[in-house]
């Protein structure tokens, strides 16, 4: 994977409410909040995104982060009208999300490609396009499709959540990497970090 364009805006997905607060489906929420905590942001309500938005400087840029105060299946506009706002190409967007095809704790990092099933990647592909970067936070599989809904709706036991917590550690401390486009060196270190 060559190194892509610098990304400037870091969409991190889940359902809003106090219900889903610790569900595996918000595990891009959970990202994006640690990167606001640990580069001193504040998460504000953008009406005219329907998210909730923070500004960060980081690697001597600034980036958005943002969280869609939309559920999960209804992200796309969200992501879309924050992106084109601040005219950003979908390759300026990295969209962090829980991916049930890698092993709880594990991370991939993809350009481009199909939504998977995933339907808040599919409402952003239908609003934005899909060549966005994908920060892909494995959550494990129940096994059974059937079960696929309350299994991502529900909370994962302590040492699946200490896991995915090693993990977005893991992603913190290359970030700048991921930010910069240099994907294939920030996945090498972090599945250093993670071995």
């Amino acid at each position: 994977m060559s190194k892509s364009l610098s990304v400037a805006l870091i969409a991190g997905l889940g359902n809003p409410g106090a219900e889903y607060t610790k569900t595996r489906h918000n595990v891009g929420f959970w990202l994006v909040d640690l990167l606001a905590e640990e580069y001193s942001g504040r998460f504000r309500a953008e009406a005219r995104f329907k998210a909730q938005v923070c500004r960060i400087e980081l690697g001597g840029r600034s980036i958005w982060l943002l969280k869609p105060d939309a559920y999960m299946n209804e992200s796309g506009p969200s992501v879309a009208g924050c992106a084109s706002y601040y005219k950003l190409r979908a390759e300026q967007t990295l969209v962090v999300h829980d991916e049930l095809d890698l092993p709880c704790g594990r991370v991939g990092i993809k350009r481009g490609g199909g939504h998977g099933g995933h339907n808040g990647l599919r409402d952003i592909v239908s609003h934005l396009n899909a060549n966005f970067v994908r920060l892909r936070i494995g959550i494990g599989h129940p096994g059974s499709g059937r079960d696929v809904s309350r299994y991502v709706l529900n909370t994962p036991p302590a040492d699946e959540r200490q896991q995915i917590e090693r993990a977005t550690a893991a992603i913190l401390e290359n970030i700048e990497s991921v930010v910069d486009g240099d994907f294939e060196v920030a996945l090498k270190s972090i599945n250093r970090a993670l071995a």
